[in-house]
């Protein structure tokens, strides 16, 4: 059973492994036919497919403990996307016009099983709102670093998909005093109007220790970290007696243009760790597997009240993907990168 569908559709390739940051001369779009779904699958039109920095891991190589497949020369590229039922096999329980999240982004239509797709919910006002990374700041901050009434937090990477609801989340969840990071001044001002961050460190503009010094000068007792590198190493010089740090990625050793994707070291003061009783963990939504349902559900009624924004840049067309995928290596964009796919 299936809509008119067009005779063919378009997917982003891997066209060659870079060495170092990919770029938009390692990817090519190719034009294929419209799959036809068999028993138990579905063809989905996308509307709207998620830019992140997951796939440099997957296409450095290096991607060892990671629940995701490698994507190799000749791959189309995948990720986070939602759609639009448009063709189903015999059997599975979608029906035309359904709306799903699916793993198989980066292309205009995908040939998904159908027990691979989630259909939407009417928790959240906005389609495009699936596609957050929100679930990962709310599971680290409310499973491992536990933010209590009167903490002082600070986030990493503050003005990326996660940064950019991890300290607003940090605040409902009672946090006295919300510190966030970016390199961009014009980013740290959008932090502080616009997100409410009480004060945003800008490394390289002065010493990293001085700034959270003077950010928190009675110390941090939580930590959501994006970023690692020197970044974690200052944040764990300033922490408080039984601080809890949760990683939740490591951009700085990620998109170094001189690693390889899947390795981020960090020297970090352990003495300074058992000393100060800090805990330190790394979060997979994995793990936590009822978080996603939980945070859909409550992000759902903070954006419907207003506590709570949802930050993103929506870039238009095909196209542009592999462009916006160099522009969020570059730090150029605020919030989450979504691509959008015209109608049709």
């Amino acid at each position: 059973m299936a809509a008119v569908l067009p005779s063919a559709t378009r997917e982003i390739l891997l066209a060659d492994i870079p060495d170092g940051l990919p770029g938009p001369e390692h990817f090519a779009i190719m034009q294929k036919p419209v799959p036809v779904p068999g028993p138990g699958q579905v063809v989905v039109r996308n509307q709207y497919f998620l830019v992140f920095p997951g796939l440099r891991t997957l296409i450095g190589g290096h991607a060892d403990g990671v629940p995701l497949p490698r994507i190799h020369a000749g791959d189309a590229l995948f990720g986070p996307a939602v759609g639009e039922v448009v063709a189903v096999g015999p059997g599975g329980p979608l029906r035309l016009g359904d709306s799903v999240v699916h793993m198989l982004g980066w292309r205009e239509h995908a040939l998904v099983p159908a027990a691979e797709c989630t259909p939407l919910v009417n928790a959240l006002p906005d389609p495009v709102a699936h596609l957050s990374s929100g679930s990962a700041a709310y599971g680290a901050l409310t499973r491992l670093a536990e933010v209590r009434p009167g903490d002082t937090v600070f986030v990493t990477g503050a003005a990326g998909a996660v940064g950019t609801l991890a300290g607003p989340v940090a605040r409902l969840l009672g946090a006295t005093r919300v510190i966030g990071s970016t390199r961009s001044p014009d980013k740290a001002e959008r932090l502080r109007a616009e997100l409410g961050y009480d004060a945003v460190v800008v490394p390289g503009s002065a010493p990293i220790d001085e700034q959270l010094a003077a950010a928190a000068p009675d110390g941090i007792d939580v930590l959501l970290d994006t970023v690692g590198g020197e970044q974690l190493a200052a944040a764990v010089r300033a922490a408080r007696r039984g601080a809890r740090f949760a990683l939740v990625g490591a951009l700085a050793g990620q998109l170094s243009p001189h690693r390889d994707g899947g390795s981020a070291p960090a020297e970090i003061d352990t003495f300074r760790l058992v000393n100060q009783s800090i805990s330190l963990h790394g979060y997979s939504g994995a793990d936590h597997p009822e978080v996603r349902e939980e945070w859909t559900e409550r992000f759902g009624e903070w954006l419907r009240s207003g506590e709570i924004t949802f930050p993103q840049v929506r870039i238009p067309g095909m196209d542009r993907a592999p462009r916006a995928l160099q522009e969020l290596f570059e730090g150029r964009h605020f919030g989450t990168v979504v691509v959008e796919l015209p109608p049709g």
